[in-house]
């Protein structure tokens, strides 16, 4: 696809006011991106697990502006307090998406939102909110286009998503979402998420997502600056020549069902990300000493056990713990008796491999 096939020109009567209300979900990456160029375009592709409980849940309220043809007008709410921090993002998203949705700057704005997770702890608050406002602001242009098909609603609202954070175009559909052009996935696109093409063994089907809360603070650095920063890292051209292949070799696994396959290649992926971090000029660590104190212990209890668990990290502090459905129960016993013990307050939330987002009103 193109970025012309979503610029909505025509002239139709606009609702004068209204409300939607959608909730979107996290996601977990599996291959991570971590670099960027242009308008939001992934430097390497990315395949990625929707998660299901952890959600942004997103009520936007507009109505006619009188001020049209100025800045877009708009407050924000978080859990039904102004956050004025979150105005540059909006209005920045705002700012972009304008091109394709015109009538967006016709309106003035309340968003209402909430998380079921802790903001801007590591568990992509930023994909799941952004997802959440450009699936709303969407809803606004399929009142005025009923002929709109469900395929082009969801394509281009994870491309209005990546405007407003990359990772956000992952976390409208599901179970497995890829972003990213990859030859061997015919569907792929540097512009968009898509649902993963191909057949994935049941092992997978009901993937269960417990995130270890190591750290529920604001990150150090944020990911917009550290995906800067890979602008001429020494190990760029490596690092985005690696994840196509570990995609590719990720299809093989998800097919079969290789547990210790996918063990092998996620963990890497998780460190290659931290180390990225690291090596990078100015240089920086998100990990803290809890999220190693994790990490042994889950090699630990691999090896005692030989059950198929498997850590991985996003830009940040916490961990997230993945296993198949049928070793729930084992796993849960070690994450409240071991793991829960290096945790914020011994949080942790448990989760599972989700369909995506889902219109409330």
């Amino acid at each position: 696809m193109t970025e012309n096939d979503f610029r909505f020109t025509a002239i139709t009567p606009l609702p004068a006011m209204g409300a939607v209300t959608w909730q979107s979900p996290s996601n977990i990456a599996l291959v991570k991106y971590w670099g960027k160029y242009g308008n939001q375009m992934p430097a390497n592709p990315s395949l990625s697990f929707t998660l299901s409980h952890c959600h942004t849940k997103t009520t936007l309220r507009y109505s006619k502006s009188e001020t049209v043809g100025k800045e877009i007008e708009f407050d924000i709410l978080l859990d039904g307090v102004a956050v004025p921090d979150f105005k540059p993002k909006v209005a920045q998203f705002f700012e972009r998406i304008l091109p394709y949705c015109p009538y967006v700057g016709q309106y003035s704005y309340t968003i209402e939102t909430s998380n079921s997770f802790p903001h801007s702890s590591g568990i992509a608050s930023s994909a799941s909110g952004m997802s959440a406002l450009a699936l709303c602001v969407l809803s606004i242009e399929r009142e005025m286009r009923p002929e709109m098909t469900d395929d082009y609603f969801y394509d281009k609202a994870s491309f209005l998503a990546r405007l407003g954070s990359g990772s956000a175009c992952r976390s409208i559909l599901g179970p497995l979402v890829v972003w990213g052009q990859h030859t061997d996935i015919p569907n792929s696109d540097q512009l968009l998420g898509s649902v993963y093409p191909f057949e994935v063994h049941e092992v997978f089907a009901n993937f269960q997502d417990t995130i270890l809360l190591v750290d529920k603070g604001e990150k150090q650095v944020s990911s917009t600056v550290g995906h800067g920063l890979m602008n001429g890292h020494a190990f760029a051209k490596a690092r985005f020549e690696q994840a196509p292949k570990n995609i590719s070799a990720l299809t093989d696994i998800l097919k079969s069902g290789d547990l210790d396959g996918f063990i092998a290649l996620v963990e890497s992926e998780a460190l290659t990300l931290h180390a990225m971090m690291m090596s990078s000029h100015p240089y920086f660590i998100l990990m803290k000493p809890n999220t190693l104190e994790i990490i042994n212990a889950i090699w630990a209890f691999r090896k005692e056990t030989g059950i198929k668990l498997c850590f991985t990290l996003d830009a940040g502090a916490n961990v997230h713990l993945l296993y198949p459905k049928n070793v729930a129960g084992q796993v849960l016993t070690f994450v409240s008796d071991t793991l829960a013990a290096f945790c914020k307050n011994g949080e942790y939330i448990n989760d599972e491999v989700g369909l995506g987002a889902k219109q409330l009103a």
